[in-house]
């Protein structure tokens, strides 16, 4: 163990509790330019305003930490890159949380984002699966990066649609990452990463069903962001290739990803709101919030273990790993749809 040890616990528990303690606080705010409601839509799974500003209460609750622990030099340079990148995100998202931002803006913080991370030597520069790799050419490379990262502040920002649901995939997918850093021997990622998980956690104390306050914009662009970021800058450092940090995070990957593709393919305006993601379907389909939300759980759990344990398999047996979340999340989508009908049977 390192003799920072304590020095880097304290700060991830701080990230705990002030995270915690400022979404007590907005949630109180309801109403206020610290509260902005949530008001329902189109999209929506809630009846009734909900302050959607917890965001704010996550971002101070990952950053006092941090800074503190950055003036003696006990988290990486690459801390402040990050940092950078994520300024012009949160800005824009919170402003439109505040009032209504032209997607354009939103999309043109999210691409200076990735640009700053790119910048900073934080891109895909290899493809790597078990037992291969391709080193991609900078011409490839550049806008791969650019659309991952893209891609990932806004599928963190369409997930983010259920009580507790985003606060708890930070959990896991944040809390796998940290623990790949520390098993990696690197304690300044690792301290990054807790401090998200941490402040994720702090948070779904007042997001769980029924949730006072919703992570809002400011919150979920700028997790996905995060996620984004420290999956590049994991794989950057060699702890792990950068599928590893997909898994982690795969049970919002995949949903956004696929019900993208469906939505494109049935010839269907994605940039409008919907509400066919699995976890939406399941709620309209009758399932409680805190019932979708506990399986829910169980497979960023299950995910985020797996994604831990994968960088110390054989190649083989990290194929068998990739194949069985394949099948997971084929049974996932069939599950779905089979309680769709038995719903749709009960009402007949």
């Amino acid at each position: 163990m390192i003799p920072q040890t304590p020095i880097l616990a304290a700060a991830v528990l701080a990230a705990l509790l002030l995270s915690a303690l400022a979404t007590r606080w907005l949630s109180a705010r309801a109403g206020t330019r610290f509260g902005a409601l949530d008001v329902p839509n189109a999209r929506s799974l809630h009846s009734a305003p909900v302050p959607r500003t917890g965001g704010l209460a996550v971002l101070l609750g990952l950053a006092l930490p941090l800074l503190v622990l950055a003036v003696p030099g006990l988290v990486p340079g690459t801390l402040g890159w990050i940092a950078l990148a994520l300024a012009p995100v949160a800005v824009v998202a919170f402003v439109d949380d505040l009032g209504e931002v032209a997607p354009r803006w939103r999309l043109l913080a999210q691409v200076l984002g990735a640009l700053v991370l790119i910048a900073a030597g934080l891109r895909w520069g290899v493809v790597e699966l078990p037992g291969v790799a391709w080193a991609l050419p900078l011409v490839a490379s550049l806008p791969l990066t650019l659309l991952a990262v893209v891609w990932m502040t806004n599928l963190y920002n369409f997930m983010d649609g259920m009580d507790g649901l985003a606060a708890s995939m930070t959990l896991f997918g944040f809390g796998a990452l940290a623990l790949l850093g520390w098993n990696g021997g690197e304690p300044g990622y690792a301290v990054v990463a807790g401090c998200v998980a941490a402040a994720g956690a702090g948070f779904l104390s007042g997001n769980f069903p029924p949730a006072r306050i919703f992570l809002g914009d400011v919150g979920s662009a700028s997790l996905g962001l995060l996620a984004a970021a420290l999956a590049l800058w994991g794989a950057q450092l060699g702890l792990f290739p950068l599928w590893v940090a997909l898994l982690a995070f795969s049970p919002f990957v995949v949903d956004a990803t696929w019900t993208l593709l469906v939505r494109l393919a049935r010839g269907e305006r994605v940039w409008q709101a919907h509400r066919s993601h699995h976890y939406q379907r399941l709620v309209l389909a009758g399932w409680s919030h805190r019932r979708t939300l506990l399986r829910a759980q169980l497979l960023m759990a299950a995910a985020s273990a797996c994604a831990v344990a994968a960088p110390g398999l054989v190649a083989r047996d990290q194929w068998l790993v990739i194949g069985a979340w394949c099948a997971i999340y084929l049974l996932v989508h069939l599950k779905v749809g089979l309680v769709e009908r038995a719903a749709a049977g009960g009402r007949a």
